[in-house]
């Protein structure tokens, strides 16, 4: 070995050579961390995210726009319907072709199961594209107290 002793035995030098078996030992454990640790990072729940834009939508006629009160009345286009007949005009909108996309408008006070629910009623019947309509946050409604 290499290593410095007590006897004086010609060996007056010191070592000029470097130990490289440690240095190699840890390069080979931060190497099989590396392995196990990389799939894990690369692993992620797939969500597909919404983009903002700033321009408003194109208000073409391939959309529905179901809207919500407060107190839980729907709107179909700004018709008011019954409860039991949405689910007969989420079916018929979804075998329209091209589907037509949901514009989903809900009062400030609305519940949120009622928009689950009602969410919940579109991916049933087939609708694939749900919008949720806001306004800005400076934006207020005319006669709002806000």
């Amino acid at each position: 070995m290499a290593f410095g002793g007590f006897s004086q035995e010609g060996r007056g030098a010191p070592m000029s050579e470097i130990n490289m078996v440690p240095l190699i030992d840890v390069m080979l454990v931060l190497l099989i961390v590396f392995m196990i640790t990389a799939p894990l990072l690369t692993h992620a729940i797939g969500v597909d995210l919404p983009r903002a834009t700033s321009l408003p939508s194109r208000g073409d006629n391939a959309s529905i726009t179901l809207a919500i009160d407060a107190e839980g009345v729907l709107y179909w286009n700004d018709e008011a319907i019954a409860p039991d007949a949405l689910e007969a005009r989420l079916a018929e909108a979804a075998t329209r072709t091209p589907q037509p996309e949901l514009h989903l408008r809900a009062d400030r006070d609305t519940r949120y199961q009622a928009l689950a629910t009602l969410m919940a009623q579109a991916q049933r019947a087939g609708i694939r594209t749900i919008g949720f309509v806001t306004l800005p946050e400076a934006a207020t409604l005319p006669g709002s107290p806000h």
